[in-house]
Formats: structure tokens, sequence, C-alpha cells
């Protein structure tokens, strides 16, 4: 099982929501539980994609930190 870091969005009227690590696999929703389900559908739809075209299947490598600004 691989973890990728999914970066969500406030898009003013929804959500948008990507992941760094996998080009090109976005998604929206009205709600970030609406987005956690609708990224799980696109990360099964971009890695059959990528199975398909033979290319290779990025692993996790981001990795998010807070800054505190004063």
């Amino acid at each position: 099982m691989s973890r990728y870091l999914m970066v969500i969005e406030d898009a003013g009227s929804n959500y948008s929501a990507y992941l760094p690590d996998l080009s090109g696999c976005v998604t929206t929703g009205s709600t970030v539980d609406e987005i956690k389900r609708n990224m799980k559908e696109a990360i099964e739809f971009h890695l059959e994609g990528l199975r398909e075209e033979g290319l290779p299947i990025p692993s996790p490598s981001s990795i998010a930190e807070y800054v505190d600004v004063p």
C-alpha cells in the first residue's frame, strides 16, 4: 500500500485537491469528505492508466510542513 500526500484547497464555492507525486491526478468536491472519496477513485483510475501505458508508478515522496509566521 502507498500513501500519497493530498493537497486540498478551498476554491470558494467548492474544494479542489491534487497529489504532488501523481501529476495530473486531481479532483473537486463540495466538501472535504467528498474530496477524499473522489480522490480515492481518481487515484485508482490514474494508476490504472499508468499501468496500461506501461509507465512507472511514482513512489510517494512529498512531505508537508506548516511554517509559523509572526
